[in-house]
């Protein structure tokens, strides 16, 4: 992925955001930075944060990893038949 100038720019003013809100230390030259941010910002209390992230995210391409699904979605999947009909 290159590092572009909107891409470090929007970095820095998260760092920065992130610093100030969540008293989070995130170096620009740690290999994980981007997916560290982008994971302080799903869970910022603040719009402007997460808004940040968002356009973190699109920039470079990095989304959020999916939870894992809940009891009851497993329950629900595995359980439904889908076999094939005999009558």
């Amino acid at each position: 992925m290159e590092l572009t100038k909107a891409v470090l720019d929007c970095m820095q003013a998260l760092r920065r955001q992130l610093r100030d809100e969540q008293s989070v230390d995130i170096r620009l030259s740690q290999p994980d930075a981007i997916q560290s941010m982008i994971n302080a910002c799903a869970e910022s209390q603040l719009e402007a944060t997460r808004a940040l992230g968002e356009r973190l995210s699109t920039l470079t391409g990095i989304r959020l990893k999916a939870p894992p699904p809940s009891e009851e979605e497993l329950i629900r999947k595995y359980t439904q038949y889908a076999g094939p009909l005999r009558g």
